[in-house]
């Protein structure tokens, strides 16, 4: 049996994104075909009628060049559209118009966040290389029946732009974290909703397993691995969650691993994903490029990009800062605590708008950013972010910081303010909740308290250590919960300690 760690995961995307254009790719038609009835949105374009010409989206094109530059890829000057042939019955025309050696962008990279082997508490930024993205026309959707099969044309026709990652990526979370990064950075491009649960977004996954004859190498890329034996590559297609995509790596790792491990041969194919099974089933031999029988599409002429083109102010202002961007930025806020990414700082970046309301809260004044993000994320909730102004949160989470305010009483603020829309150092002074953290007035309650509790004090002096939390408790009574129950704690130990 083969050492487990001689065996190297190694996994790359193929990611069709269905651009969010008005109209189709090479027609006028609707591109909106969510909740229509089945083909009201089809023409004779669109559904591959003899005769017809194709006319390209101009839109579909600039959003991926503007996706190619946001992803660091090289835009190609010349590029151009190809036939794909292939039969299927969504398919009507019998090949697609899709891009082959000559896409619109290539090269490139995008960055996903790492924990570090040695140090759990701090990140680093794993480059995956990227192939090429290319742009073409979604095919249509089959509806099956119990006995038959129906076709519905609406989505024939719409805007799909396909990014090809290099064979970087080293593990089903990797992969899963490098999907939900792209969503947010298309999301934020404003090119696609990205919704996997929609179809807007769709994934095969290219899966093999290298056997690395020195088990302590790390690989990145093909280019890397020496003294190793490549695997052979299995596909698994049309994965539509980030679950689903995790899961049918997982299996499909563990699954190869056991054949090798017996010294059998893995088998090239597509292979299609049961999610009720949690299995992976063949569904036949792998493809290659001829079986397509690609050729230049002779009814779009080519397309000519000059490099100053895209080096203009128009176009690189088009392009937001991005999640790793944010990342890196909010890490170098607080390089000290380190603000966790995953828990924390990536959920923070997901969505363009919840990011600016973090940054506009954080700024309004001078607090933590960990506590704006916590208080955020678990106490405000995404959802309410419209209906508080971030400098009214930004003073709410600073009275807590200063010790002003309590938690439980931030938390009634913040419910008050949600519900009225007032200010929140009103509502503080209206409901007379500020936290009592005085030092001369807590010791004079303090001492009240012990003069009333004498018991409590021997049993603290015989080893009781909950008689200190009975007395913390009556100083909250006494205080009306506003006394600051840290510095309560602190004074009553001081005390006890020296009676």
């Amino acid at each position: 049996m083969r050492d487990e760690k001689s065996l190297k995961t190694i996994i790359g995307l193929e990611i069709h994104v269905q651009l969010k254009t008005k109209s189709k790719m090479f027609c006028g038609c609707d591109n909106n075909a969510e909740g229509k009835a089945p083909n009201t949105l089809v023409c004779p374009i669109c559904m591959g009628y003899p005769g017809t010409l194709p006319k390209a989206n101009r839109q579909a094109i600039e959003w991926t060049l503007k996706t190619g530059l946001a992803l660091n890829c090289q835009i190609a000057e010349f590029s151009r559209f190809d036939r794909k042939h292939y039969f299927y019955p969504d398919l009507p025309k019998g090949y697609q118009i899709s891009q082959y050696n000559l896409p619109f962008c290539t090269g490139g990279y995008m960055e996903i966040p790492i924990n570090r082997k040695d140090d759990k508490l701090h990140w680093d930024f794993k480059k995956i290389g990227l192939e090429r993205i290319h742009l073409e026309e979604d095919a249509g959707k089959l509806i099956h029946k119990k006995d038959y099969t129906l076709v519905d044309l609406n989505r024939a026709g719409t805007p799909l732009m396909e990014i090809v990652t290099k064979p970087e990526i080293n593990s089903p979370s990797e992969a899963k974290l490098f999907l939900r990064m792209l969503r947010s950075i298309l999301r934020y491009l404003e090119v696609s909703d990205a919704d996997m649960e929609k179809g807007h977004l769709r994934c095969d996954a290219n899966i093999s397993i290298a056997q690395i004859r020195n088990p302590k190498s790390e690989i990145r890329n093909k280019s890397q691995i020496q003294n190793s034996k490549l695997g052979v590559p299995v596909e698994i297609k049309n994965l539509n969650s980030f679950r689903m995509v995790e899961r049918a790596l997982a299996f499909e790792e563990k699954r190869q691993k056991e054949i090798l491990e017996k010294g059998e041969k893995i088998v090239k194919e597509t292979r299609g994903w049961n999610d009720a099974k949690g299995e992976t089933f063949s569904q036949r031999g792998k493809e290659y490029a001829q079986d397509y029988r690609y050729f230049p599409e002779p009814d779009i002429p080519p397309f000519i990009y000059p490099k100053k083109y895209f080096n203009s102010p128009n176009i690189q202002s088009s392009i937001p800062e991005l999640p790793t961007q944010k990342i890196k930025k909010y890490l170098d806020w607080d390089k000290g605590d380190q603000i966790p990414l995953i828990e924390i700082g990536f959920l923070l970046v997901e969505d363009a708008k919840l990011s600016s309301y973090y940054e506009d809260t954080k700024s309004s004044i001078q607090i933590h950013p960990v506590s704006a993000a916590n208080f955020i994320l678990n106490i405000l909730k995404v959802e309410n972010i419209k209906k508080i102004p971030p400098k009214e949160l930004g003073t709410l989470i600073k009275f807590v910081e200063d010790g002003e305010l309590s938690g439980q009483n931030a938390k009634k603020v913040l419910a008050i303010a949600l519900a009225t829309g007032k200010k929140v150092e009103q509502i503080i002074q209206e409901k007379d909740m500020k936290q009592l953290s005085d030092e001369n007035e807590l010791n004079i309650i303090i001492d009240h308290v012990i003069l009333e509790n004498k018991k409590s004090i021997s049993d603290f002096k015989a080893g009781k250590k909950e008689a200190l939390g009975f007395l913390v408790g009556q100083v909250m009574q006494k205080t009306r919960g506003q006394a600051n129950p840290q510095i309560v704690n602190q004074i009553l130990k001081e005390k006890l300690e020296n009676f």
